[in-house]
């Protein structure tokens, strides 16, 4: 799974941290951009893998090691023995797949619901404008762009001054393209992003003289 200390390069990382100071000279918010390798830690996608990789394995020993046929008794010593290592089989497989998942992103999103994924999202954004101090910004003009790797999700959260000028659709449509970008090339999506909120902030919130840049223009990041 790709970590967020390594997801930018040194350059895109600049370039990100100037296209927020171009923005900020347009507008008095403040924009705070944070990336994170995961918002959650996700057990039970890993126990869902590794209950159909359990039962995969069950089936397979079902039809390759049947219980022979041949005492007339399908409950007597060897049926036993095949009962136990059908267990046996199961639970090594279960342990197993959930290990891989644990270490596979792919097949731990794969079992993971979007629904799930969304709300940890949403709910580590919340806990980053808090620990960021992003709250605190004098008059209450901040905002956050964050943006978690392994859900391959992005979440805007801004000050409540700051949500009552953007339409939720315009918010939603920057997600939107952000989120395309990051397979391709995130910094240029990024950066294409604070640009745009700094051009639709600057009316209600333009820049004056006397502004102070109260928080760091450089990438929070996150890694887990």
């Amino acid at each position: 799974m790709k970590q967020a200390s390594t997801f930018l390069t040194k350059s895109e990382l600049d370039q990100v941290e100037s296209a927020i100071a171009a923005a900020e000279k347009k507008t008095s918010v403040e924009i705070v951009t944070a990336i994170s390798t995961s918002s959650g830690r996700y057990d039970r996608g890993e126990d869902m893998a590794g209950l159909w990789i359990g039962a995969a394995a069950l089936v397979a020993a079902w039809n390759f090691w049947p219980i022979p046929a041949d005492n007339g008794d399908s409950w007597g010593y060897t049926a036993d023995l095949h009962h136990i290592g059908w267990i046996a089989i199961l639970v090594i497989a279960f342990i197993t797949g959930a290990l891989i998942a644990s270490r596979i992103s792919f097949l731990r999103a794969l079992f993971t619901p979007k629904a799930e994924m969304r709300d940890e999202v949403e709910g580590k954004a919340r806990q980053v404008f808090f620990d960021q101090r992003i709250h605190r910004t004098e008059g209450g003009t901040g905002i956050l762009i964050y943006i978690s790797l392994f859900e391959r999700m992005v979440t805007i959260l801004a000050d409540e001054p700051v949500q009552e000028t953007m339409p939720g659709g315009s918010v939603q449509s920057l997600c939107d393209q952000l989120t395309q970008s990051l397979g391709r090339n995130a910094a240029q999506g990024l950066s294409a992003c604070i640009d745009t909120l700094g051009d639709t902030l600057s009316e209600a919130f333009p820049h004056a003289d006397d502004d102070v840049d109260e928080l760091a223009n450089a990438v929070v990041l996150i890694d887990q």
